[in-house]
């Protein structure tokens, strides 16, 4: 039997076909009805080909040739650059289509993590889609999906677009912001992002958390995050990591912790575990900065609510 029926187009076509009408949309002139509808076949017809029909598996080599074209035409390029384009269900095939070929796999390899990889203004293309309304939410779903992979995190944690993520967990429009802040916290598997071996990272990783945590807007953000003994832990960690500059960034996280007046007690149990050797560490902590009259402040009163505490009764 044939690999494609008469009713089928073969992989080859259906990219073409669907390139050729995004840029009929893209020119947004009479054509464009029939353009959007092709554009809707079409993805429909790859996400067939991906995900196959019914119970019916796709055949690994047509998905393989799908892949080929999708990467050899730029097309997923094409899509997510104008994504505002394609209606409302299209833009949900968009989606499933990219999570689907950035999961594929041959053998230990991802080809499309090498491709976004060696097209990294995909991922800030993404990242930038927070700033439109209409497919900031798909662009959150892709981009999550991209940042579980490691080679592609470490791209835009390297990247000076990384810090944009602040801006976006502070937009005004609470769905997206909370979507943004989804997003940061796959960046936030702190025990191995920042206990890693690089200062940049961590340095970068500690400065925006301090400032998310810090900011009043986000409160809520704040109190699940000083919540969590695991986060403490690393922050205690931190205090002691070999370059002043990390531990001055984990102080000011620490801090918040200590003076929160509404302590879960598995926080209050660590920190009265620790407490002598806190309250010894604390008073030698970064002597040297006797110019910076706020630190010096803080680290008293951090002492003194540790020194304050008591064990609960049972």
């Amino acid at each position: 039997m044939p690999l494609f029926s008469k009713s089928h187009r073969n992989p080859a076509e259906t990219v073409k076909i669907l390139k050729d009408n995004m840029a009929i949309l893209e020119k947004q002139d009479k054509k464009t009805d029939k353009a959007s509808e092709e554009v809707s076949k079409s993805l429909q017809a790859i996400k067939e080909i991906l995900c196959g029909t019914n119970d019916k598996e796709p055949p690994m080599e047509t998905v393989a040739q799908l892949a080929q074209e999708l990467y050899n035409s730029g097309l997923l390029v094409t899509l997510i650059a104008n994504l505002q384009l394609i209606d409302f269900e299209g833009k949900k095939d968009v989606t499933q289509i990219f999570n689907n070929i950035l999961r594929r796999q041959i053998g230990t390899r991802s080809p499309t993590v090498e491709y976004i990889s060696a097209h990294p203004h995909i991922l800030f293309m993404l990242l930038k889609g927070y700033e439109a309304p209409q497919i900031a939410l798909r662009c959150g779903i892709m981009l999550r999906e991209c940042i579980r992979h490691e080679p592609l995190a470490k791209i835009i944690l390297f990247s000076n677009q990384f810090r944009d993520f602040f801006k976006y967990v502070e937009l005004s429009t609470f769905d997206i912001a909370s979507d943004a802040f989804a997003t940061f916290k796959i960046f936030e598997d702190y025990e191995k992002l920042l206990q890693s071996e690089n200062y940049v990272t961590k340095r970068q990783s500690l400065k925006l958390l301090g400032e998310l945590i810090l900011d009043r807007h986000n409160f809520a953000i704040m109190t699940k995050y000083i919540s969590k003994p695991e986060n403490l832990k690393l922050m205690m960690n931190l205090l002691r990591d070999k370059s002043p500059n990390i531990q001055f960034e984990a102080f000011h996280v620490f801090k918040v912790f200590v003076a929160s007046p509404h302590k879960t007690q598995p926080i209050v149990e660590i920190l009265l575990k620790n407490q002598p050797k806190l309250i010894e560490f604390l008073s030698s902590f970064q002597k040297d900065r006797t110019d910076d009259e706020q630190f010096t402040d803080e680290k008293n009163y951090l002492i003194k609510q540790i020194r304050d505490l008591k064990k609960t009764a049972p």
